[in-house]
């Protein structure tokens, strides 16, 4: 049977697209991250695959792009999102410390338990496989926090995105250091960040005053095309790519703040913002789409045998009880006991698996189970389910609480003699 044939290939992927609506949907009412149940999809796609067709299908290079594009449309979508205002400055360096220290000290210990517990495996290549097990993905972060009150999900989307693009820093700049010749230490790293976000600022400015001057009305894929070209060209050059798509992001959201004094002059707000506006619309689709087929497709790919073996099971459960133990300090020291749901918010996803693909032949340790991957993606979206659930629960009986409490203070009032007479 054709399973791959034109026809076959626009109704498996009409299909799929709406499925994962519908898988919306039931996430909102249930708090089960969509997420998760297009892994499941997948996997049961896969067994479909094998009865169906004995070809053994490549799907790892549709895979790495779209794991790309996902990246890019995700983190865009959330910069769409972010206000840079005084008030935020520091919601926005806590959330950037609490994603920088929770990446560093995961990624330690994960280092540590891979290294004494798989054979062969060196400090140097353990500190590489525990890098993507350690990054927040905003993949499943943002979608899944839309219930949360302002000011928890404003932490979420901020700490998500920075444990991104943090995240894939330290796995390049892990990655230089497999090779001493092109290693440029922390002085090249440091200058390497910052000379990315001259460029991204320049890179910004240039788009939104050439963009708002173009009247086709074709032009918001034109737009994107733009940014993949500076995120593909910047990989090329060895910069931290995924900050000019950031910054790109915060400066169409706030562009009052950036084309302040002199620079307003350059700037036609009307037409800027209509753009902005069109590009959230745009950004939020696309990304729910390569979403969609990037989980998918993970579930084609994995080895659901492998969660059954013992070792990868006792790996990745030490795995994950030293993220929520290392999340538990972190939160408590700079947010204090209003920590929940935030510490079991913490879900591993399309990062973790782009990057671990990304890991070179050199650093790569055959005796490492790729289920692990798959047991701490699916461990920590069902921990982050749970919570979401009981948050959700425990929010209406508050409201029903305070409901019944403002029904009970209402004064008893004595009756007037009419009726007591009647």
């Amino acid at each position: 049977m054709e399973v791959l044939s034109s026809y076959n290939l626009i109704i498996e992927v009409s299909l799929i697209i709406i499925i994962s609506f519908v898988f919306n949907g039931i996430s909102k009412k249930t708090n089960v991250p969509a997420v998760l149940m297009l892994i499941i999809l997948g996997v049961g796609l896969q067994y479909a695959l094998g009865y169906f067709t004995s070809e053994n299908l490549n799907f790892l290079p549709i895979l790495e792009v779209l794991g790309i594009v996902g990246l890019i449309m995700i983190v865009l979508e959330a910069a769409l999102e972010l206000e840079l205002k005084r008030e935020k400055l520091l919601p926005i360096l806590k959330s950037m410390a609490i994603a920088l220290i929770g990446l560093i000290g995961s990624a330690w210990v994960a280092a540590l338990i891979l290294y004494n517990l798989i054979p062969e495996m060196t400090m140097q290549s353990a500190w590489l496989y525990a890098t993507p097990l350690s990054i927040l993905s905003s993949a499943i972060i943002i979608p899944s926090v839309s219930v949360l009150n302002a000011t928890k999900k404003e932490f979420h989307i901020y700490e998500s995105t920075f444990s991104d693009i943090m995240g894939i820093m330290m796995f390049y700049f892990l990655i230089g250091k497999l090779n001493p010749a092109e290693d440029t230490g922390v002085a090249g790293f440091t200058g390497n960040i910052l000379l990315t976000i001259v460029i991204s600022l320049i890179a910004s400015y240039a788009i939104i005053i050439i963009f708002q001057k173009i009247k086709s009305q074709a032009k918001l894929f034109l737009l994107i095309a733009v940014l993949l070209l500076l995120y593909a060209l910047g990989k090329k050059m060895h910069l931290s790519s995924l900050i000019i798509i950031l910054i790109f992001g915060l400066v169409i959201a706030n562009m009052k703040l950036f084309f302040a004094g002199k620079l307003q002059k350059f700037l036609d707000f009307k037409e800027a913002h209509k753009i902005y506006h069109e590009l959230h619309i745009i950004t939020l689709e696309t990304a729910f789409v390569v979403r969609t087929f990037f989980f998918v497709i993970f579930g084609l790919t994995i080895a659901i045998t492998s969660l059954f073996n013992l070792n990868v099971a006792l790996i990745s459960l030490l795995i994950i009880a030293s993220i929520y133990s290392i999340r538990f300090v972190i939160l408590r020291i700079f947010i204090g006991s209003d920590i929940l749901p935030q510490l079991f918010i913490a879900p591993r996803g399309l990062i973790t698996v782009l990057l671990f693909y990304a890991i070179p032949k050199e650093a790569e340790i055959a005796t490492f189970e790729p289920g692990i991957l798959l047991f701490v993606i699916i461990g920590t979206s069902l921990i982050m389910t749970g919570a979401m659930i009981f948050d959700k629960k425990r929010s209406s009986k508050s409201i029903k609480l305070a409901n019944s409490k403002q029904v009970g203070s209402v004064k008893w009032k004595a009756p007037s003699i009419e009726q007591t007479e009647l």
